[in-house]
């Protein structure tokens, strides 16, 4: 009976610390003698805080966590491969929430629910509501662990700004007047001429999702169930219009006002180049907040963040032309401008695969939890160098964790509070989560983009054309209903 008792008292233990029950809890480390592979792409974004703490997680636990890495542009194919073909040489990793159809659909990602709900330490209830449904589930499971919150938003230089009398741009508009007046200014004292607009625009890599932050405020403005991608009634892209071509004109004109390199650069380029004080304004993900403080930046509390600027008129989705913003045409308006803040990307989240053994699944899950608690995540969203941006309730209410990681209180409330308020607009923009997404974006919306950008259409009528008959192919390849029935569901997240 004594030793039934030990027995159970361990059980225990090892649920409320682990989530799951391991064998090997009952003597030594809960974990030892277990090893896994954890997938995600190149960093040093992304990639180093899962290779700065594995070893503090293997000294605690016994496990051991190796992490492999590809290309960015390598990742989505690199493991579909794997998983599809049962090599298995990956037992978790680090994917978009984009990705959750053909993974989940595909019978590779293990369900997550009782694991989380017999987890305390994780505190899921203190993720964001929306982080939680949109990074995390799929048809009403959870199969991520969400490490990482992603919205665009624009940055500028505060200090600039005021020397040249300028307000932060609200309107797309404003952001190519500013970008104008500011550019070949010397502004961070070297006596060479500086940009007023860094934005990446390099094929290959994540620049496809730039185009979409500066369409969106042109295409939705009846709420976020409203979305950019397609028409909901018959699944037909929403690019073939004035709004989105305006929207590539502006893309393609903050080239002029940028580095003669542009077309190259890479989102690493681009956030160098602003925190070493050559742009006055870029448009990045919430990465630029923690950047701007960290070592050998001349940026600091020189940084200013606001939400992605949006348009006065929007598109009339019965004719396709640009009509102007009025009660009707835009009810969530302020001041006469639409916002609608993108959600891009969503943010990097863990998974575990349906594929490896029971007892690799718990550590795998045990790693991911460890990950995302927040102990260590409400440190690794202020560090700049970890590509890892507030999710938590507790990173947006916790001040002193910015303040402690060298933010000035007011630049964190800036920078938080521009944060909340695209994630709290009723007419912020979800990313596309239907299946094959990778193909829609990554594919041919990136390699038009390019294209257009290199001056190989001759108009961006040409090049909206062109995106519209890639993904109309593309939506009857792979069957029209299903994907417009899983683009209406995707329209619909808790907040």
């Amino acid at each position: 009976m004594k030793s039934i008792r030990v027995f159970l008292i361990t059980l225990l233990a090892a649920i409320i610390v682990f989530g799951t029950f391991h064998p090997m809890s009952a003597q030594g480390k809960p974990f030892d003698g277990v090893e896994f592979t954890l997938l995600t792409f190149v960093g040093p974004q992304v990639a180093e805080p899962l290779q700065r703490r594995a070893p503090e997680f293997e000294k605690e636990t016994g496990a051991k966590v190796n992490i492999v890495t590809v290309p960015n542009a390598d990742l989505y194919q690199t493991l579909l491969k794997d998983q599809s073909t049962g090599t298995n040489a990956y037992q978790a990793f680090l994917i978009a929430p984009l990705w959750m159809a053909d993974f989940v659909n595909g019978g590779y990602l293990e369900p997550l629910d009782d694991y989380i709900k017999n987890d305390p330490k994780i505190e899921w209830e203190d993720i964001a509501p929306f982080f939680r449904d949109f990074n995390a589930s799929y048809k009403g499971h959870q199969y991520m662990i969400p490490l990482d919150g992603d919205f665009h938003m624009v940055y500028y230089r505060t200090d600039v700004f005021q020397e040249n009398n300028l307000k932060p741009p609200a309107t797309w508009d404003d952001y190519l007047a500013d970008a104008k007046a500011l550019n070949g200014k010397d502004m961070n004292g070297d006596g060479a001429a500086d940009y007023g607009s860094c934005i990446s625009k390099k094929r290959g890599a994540q620049a496809y999702w730039w185009i979409l932050s500066i369409a969106a405020p042109y295409i939705q403005s009846q709420g976020t169930s409203q979305g950019i991608f397609f028409n909901p009634d018959t699944m037909e892209p929403l690019v073939k219009n004035e709004g989105f071509e305006r929207a590539l004109d502006v893309y393609k004109e903050t080239s002029s006002y940028g580095p003669p390199n542009e077309l190259t650069l890479d989102v690493g380029d681009t956030r160098t180049l602003f925190t070493s004080g050559r742009c006055a304004l870029t448009l990045d993900w919430g990465d630029i907040g923690t950047l701007a403080i960290a070592e050998g930046s001349k940026v600091v509390d020189k940084t200013g963040s606001i939400i992605t600027p949006g348009s006065k008129s929007v598109v009339d989705w019965k004719t396709g032309k640009l009509v102007t913003c009025d009660a009707t045409t835009c009810p969530l308006a302020v001041d006469g401008v639409n916002y609608a803040p993108f959600a891009s990307f969503g943010g990097w989240s863990g998974a575990v695969s349906a594929a490896a053994d029971p007892k690799v699944k718990q550590a795998a899950y045990a790693f991911l939890s460890y990950m995302t608690q927040p102990a260590q995540s409400g440190v690794d969203v202020t560090l700049g160098k970890t590509g890892y941006n507030p999710y938590r309730l507790s990173h947006f209410q916790n001040l002193d964790l910015w303040t402690k990681a060298g933010m000035s209180k007011a630049a964190a409330e800036n920078y938080l509070g521009a944060i909340k308020n695209s994630l709290n607009s009723p007419n912020m923009v979800l990313d596309i989560r239907v299946p094959h997404n990778n193909e829609y974006e990554q594919v041919t919306l990136d390699t038009s983009l390019s294209q257009f950008l290199a001056g190989e259409f001759k108009t961006s009528a040409d090049a909206a054309a062109d995106i519209f008959n890639q993904w109309e192919a593309l939506t009857e390849k792979y069957g029209r209903d299903a994907q417009k029935k899983a683009y209406v569901e995707s329209l619909t997240v808790q907040r």
